[in-house]
């Protein structure tokens, strides 16, 4: 699955410059789903390349603990056997 950019800077764009409160909370909403589903993508390609769960979490400015509990049930499951803990 592929999110292009140009999709992420139109959902920026609405939810900064609309003066209806009520559209740019939905751009805004947008914009925060096409984020996390990059992130979510991101995380999976760190661990395919076997980053550990606390290297991830250094690059997203958490914990282990707190990247491994928001991530661990949405990532294939396969790299959660395989991903190291440290």
């Amino acid at each position: 699955m592929t999110f292009p950019l140009l999709d992420l800077g139109q959902a920026a764009r609405a939810a900064s410059e609309t003066g209806e409160p009520a559209a740019a909370l939905r751009a805004a909403a947008r914009l925060r789903q096409l984020t996390e589903a990059v992130e979510l993508r991101q995380v999976e390609a760190a661990l395919e390349a076997g980053l550990s769960w606390a290297q991830i979490a250094d690059c997203l400015g958490v914990t282990r603990q707190a990247a491994h509990k928001r991530f661990r049930s949405r990532v294939r499951p396969d790299l959660v056997k395989g991903s190291r803990s440290r």
